[in-house]
């Protein structure tokens, strides 16, 4: 991943674009990360897999429900604590 400051990316913006089309470049303000800029392409994948990940625990959680391996709430939340 490349790294460039907030004034970089501002000075550069053009070449911050180019850059990003190519790899995920983290912008920094302060040496710290506040920003992280992806192609279109990346992000299309990036939600695909957050969507694939989201079906996957559903029908998980599906198929935990038709096997009977549900708890009530009181009975979750109380192993949180």
């Amino acid at each position: 991943m490349i790294n460039m400051t907030s004034t970089e990316a501002k000075t550069h913006f053009g070449a911050l674009l180019d850059i990003a089309q190519r790899n995920p470049v983290t912008i920094q303000k302060k040496g710290r990360p506040v920003a992280v800029i992806l192609s279109e392409s990346e992000y299309k994948a990036y939600q695909q897999l957050k969507l694939q990940v989201l079906q996957n625990d559903l029908n998980a959680g599906i198929h935990q429900a038709d096997q009977g391996l549900l708890v009530d709430s009181d009975t979750a939340f109380n192993g949180l604590i």
